[in-house]
């Protein structure tokens, strides 16, 4: 890291805008992706006659293969430079779109997911080093403010859209609908967005940390969803053994004379770790949450997937209003202001989720989805930034990465860890489904209070211009 002051805020102009439109447009194929396809895992369960286990898979598989890919972003970056690394990412995501709705069987759509994951999980963590290159410091944070939005919105619309396309399409259109978007953003990359050069040091790749973090976090989500699934023996398995890769990776990352893939010193870095910790606990509480209540309105009130999206839709509304309060207020204002006071407005929004059981009506879910949606989009952006504007630029992609890392690692554990709960409670709840709900959305608040102690280790103030 550098000295704790950033340059003043710049103006954000036209060209940086159109390259921010650009390059959120991987972002959002990748973060859509991972939402769409779940409106049609029972169409798909009819198309290729497999068990809801089976087909369960390719979500599964999509997710674990975007954990596993992200620790490679950065290092792809600095070897290839940036740009060339995020059209690759699109052609690889495309590349499995096209599989994806050309499978003949459950095993092959699993095995595609798989290709468009990888694709999709280097896109985020890409995208948003190539585009804070671009700005520079004075001009990052008012910039993430504007892209950051994006996978706060993806999960909502996703199960509109799946449902839009499966209303009037095949289901390979869940995919296929992908391509336009890819294209566009592929040729528009290559006209408007700036080369960035690789790093001036080329690294050997970790193919030892390789080895050990990427696949120790597949395995580690792979363990917990088991354990939602009440699958103990794969369960305990694959926890033990992420567990332990991990660990074992950390002891490396600690020792090695190279450059490791994540550098676990990172975190002990002011204020990158509180940063981190913030991220994980987000990830956390917007996936955990956008897994609850379609399951909720759909099991619970007897919803369709379209129903379901639309009463979803609200927190889309009051993440996009966040987002142009905080481009206006994201260099003026403290980041521990901005994030502690988003913390709070995801609490008050989860608060009345807590009480399903005692029959909340759609008119306050809709009111409080959209307090939610406001507070979350004032951590995102401020957290970035604050690490993104203190960082050396050769060093952006590496820190990108470990940021994207423990934002997905936070929601696909979240969510694997409310299912268990949920699991749980519906047990012990028996036939009241919503009040099951309600006692799972308890932990989502605890997610929330966990987050408020990390960022009260955020700066207290705005950093001095100059």
């Amino acid at each position: 890291m550098t000295g704790q002051t950033a340059p003043p805020a710049e103006r954000v102009d036209r060209e940086l805008l159109r390259i921010a439109f650009i390059l959120v447009l991987g972002t959002f194929m990748a973060s859509l992706d991972a939402t769409i396809v779940s409106v049609g895992l029972d169409r798909l369960t009819d198309e290729f006659d497999a068990s809801v286990a089976e087909i369960q898979w390719v979500s599964t598989a999509y997710l674990l293969a975007i954990v596993a890919a992200v620790p490679a972003s950065g290092w792809l970056a600095g070897r290839f430079g940036g740009r060339r690394t995020w059209i690759a990412a699109v052609g690889l995501f495309l590349l499995g779109s096209v599989l994806c709705a050309s499978a003949w069987s459950a095993t092959s759509l699993i095995v595609f997911r798989v290709i468009q994951g990888i694709g999709g999980g280097l896109l985020p963590a890409t995208g948003q080093a190539l585009l804070a290159r671009v700005a520079g410091p004075g001009r990052t944070g008012k910039v993430i403010s504007i892209v950051a939005v994006v996978p706060l919105l993806s999960p909502v619309f996703g199960p509109l859209a799946g449902g839009s396309v499966l209303a009037v399409a095949p289901w390979p259109w869940l995919f296929l609908i992908n391509l336009p978007i890819g294209a566009a953003a592929m040729l528009l990359a290559h006209r408007y967005v700036p080369v960035v050069p690789p790093a001036s040091q080329r690294t050997a790749f970790d193919l030892r940390g390789a080895l050990l973090l990427s696949p120790g976090l597949a395995v580690l989500v792979y363990g917990l969803t088991e354990v939602a699934h009440d699958r103990m023996i794969p369960a305990m398995i694959g926890v033990v053994a992420g567990v332990v890769m991990l660990t074992a990776f950390t002891a490396h990352g600690l020792r090695t004379r190279g450059t490791p893939l994540v550098d676990p010193r990172l975190f002990a870095r002011p204020p990158f770790g509180a940063a981190a910790l913030a991220l994980v606990v987000l990830g956390a509480s917007v996936f955990g949450t956008m897994f609850l209540l379609p399951l909720y309105f759909q099991s619970g009130r007897g919803m369709s997937a379209w129903e379901a999206g639309l009463l979803l839709a609200p927190q889309g509304l009051g993440a996009a209003a966040g987002s142009v309060l905080v481009n206006r207020t994201i260099t003026k204002v403290a980041p521990r202001t901005l994030v502690v006071t988003g913390i709070v407005l995801i609490l008050a929004g989860t608060a009345p989720f807590t009480l399903l059981g005692h029959g909340v009506p759609d008119a306050v879910i809709a009111a409080a989805l959209v307090v939610r949606g406001f507070g979350m989009s004032m951590i995102g952006a401020p957290v970035m930034n604050i690490v993104y504007s203190r960082i050396e630029p050769e060093q952006l992609p590496r820190a990108a990465g470990a940021l994207n890392l423990l934002n997905t690692v936070g929601g696909s554990v979240g969510t694997a860890a409310l299912a268990v709960i949920l699991q749980d409670r519906l047990a012990a709840r028996g036939t009241d489904i919503a009040a099951a709900f309600g006692d799972t959305f308890r932990w989502v608040l605890g997610f929330c209070l966990f987050a408020a102690a990390a960022a009260t280790r955020l700066p207290r103030t705005q950093p001095r211009k100059g």
